[in-house]
């Protein structure tokens, strides 16, 4: 496997973080590894090599040969096991349990003693019963089969996917809260020259000012973190001498 899904997820790790810096959103808790609906959980990556190919560290290429059918079969026993461990079942009492193989084998439409075969031997089922395993815990087929890289960057592609709908949307009411506004006085102060631009552009159609109120803003982000490296390199020198 070649280099390129990890070079894709870094971009669009860097797109993420790209929004949650416009939005003010802690990167710690969208893009947070482990623990339940974190990005191991979500894409069936251990944590370790979320974290490896979230810095941009190529992914394992599987050895030519047998051993790479070998590899595919031992990821999606894997990550079947992966999905038994953290889809648990919850109990009455308020406890959660993993599903037993007869559990599993029912929704699945298979037997318990074939499963277990299949995690003593590390042979992959078939991809109606693979399906079905996986339809059984909530998720696609995909979830299964996909390498480690594929795998994490579907995970963050739907996360960008619903940041980039989240700053659209607030950006929408900006902008009619910004028209709205009775005088520059009602304007939050903190906007900027985003609110002046927004403004200004009071009577140009949503689809051409918006894209132009969102150069502005990431012009306006840029000059400000140059301003605050300038200061830093300030104090440095100043304490330098």
């Amino acid at each position: 496997m070649s280099d390129v899904p990890a070079r894709d997820l870094v971009g669009t790790a860097r797109r993420i973080d790209s929004l949650l810096d416009r939005m003010g959103l802690d990167r710690e808790d969208v893009l947070r590894v482990e623990g339940e609906g974190g990005l191991s959980y979500a894409s069936g990556v251990p944590a370790q090599e979320v974290r490896e190919l979230l810095a941009g560290e190529p992914p394992l290429v599987p050895v030519q040969g047998g051993d790479v059918v070998e590899a595919r079969h031992r990821r999606v026993v894997e990550r079947i096991l992966f999905l038994r461990a953290t889809r648990l079942r919850a109990a009455a009492d308020g406890s959660r349990r993993p599903y037993t193989l007869a559990e599993i084998a029912v929704g699945a439409g298979t037997s318990a003693q074939w499963l277990d075969k299949m995690i003593k031997t590390g042979r992959a089922p078939n991809l109606d019963h693979a399906a079905g395993i996986a339809g059984f815990f909530g998720e696609r087929i995909e979830f299964l089969v996909a390498e480690p890289a594929e795998a994490l960057d579907r995970v963050l592609q739907q996360i960008h996917k619903e940041l980039l709908e989240r700053t659209v949307e607030r950006q929408d009411q900006d902008l009619r809260r910004l028209r709205n506004a009775g005088s520059a006085d009602e304007v939050d102060p903190s906007l900027g020259v985003v609110a002046y631009a927004a403004r200004a552009l009071a009577d140009v159609p949503d689809d051409t000012a918006q894209p132009l109120i969102a150069l502005i803003e990431s012009v306006a982000r840029r000059s400000r973190e140059e301003r605050a490296r300038e200061a830093r390199a300030a104090l440095e020198n100043g304490g330098a001498q």
